[in-house]
């Protein structure tokens, strides 16, 4: 699955659709280039799932909860671990085996730690028009 956005109001949109054609997941790996919109789509996807907390990227504190009424809402950050377990040594799979939404950045720093099962989301922008490509996976 593609979806192109022009906007930060369609990456709402895409957020909305993404979650609507995937109800049953609840791990969300995010990958892409610095700049290419990954913690702009987490707060696309907390606001599609009525977070009112102000949403930011974890990048030194690796991993942010937040509330909403599905539960807790988990968005990590590993673009600073420079090994795996540290993923480890913060308890990743308690966060992981629940039934709680996660949102990855950088998912490609814990390759041996991901479930299986996981949703693979590719942000890629266009260098000609400023559009992004999500590819859905």
């Amino acid at each position: 699955m593609t979806i192109v956005v022009n906007n930060l109001q369609e990456l709402d949109i895409a957020a909305q659709q993404i979650l609507s054609d995937f109800p049953n997941d609840r791990i969300f790996l995010l990958y892409g280039n610095m700049g290419a919109g990954k913690t702009t789509l987490v707060n696309s996807f907390c606001r599609a799932l009525g977070v009112t907390d102000n949403t930011s990227s974890p990048t030194f504190s690796i991993v942010n909860e937040y509330n909403s009424s599905h539960g807790p809402i988990y968005h990590f950050d590993f673009y600073r671990l420079k090994r795996e377990e540290e993923a480890l040594d913060m308890g990743y799979e308690e966060y992981f085996y629940t039934d709680a939404y996660c949102f990855v950045e950088w998912p490609e720093k814990i390759p041996n730690l991901l479930p299986e099962g996981s949703r693979q989301i590719t942000l890629a922008v266009s260098s000609t028009n400023n559009t992004r490509k999500i590819i859905i996976k």
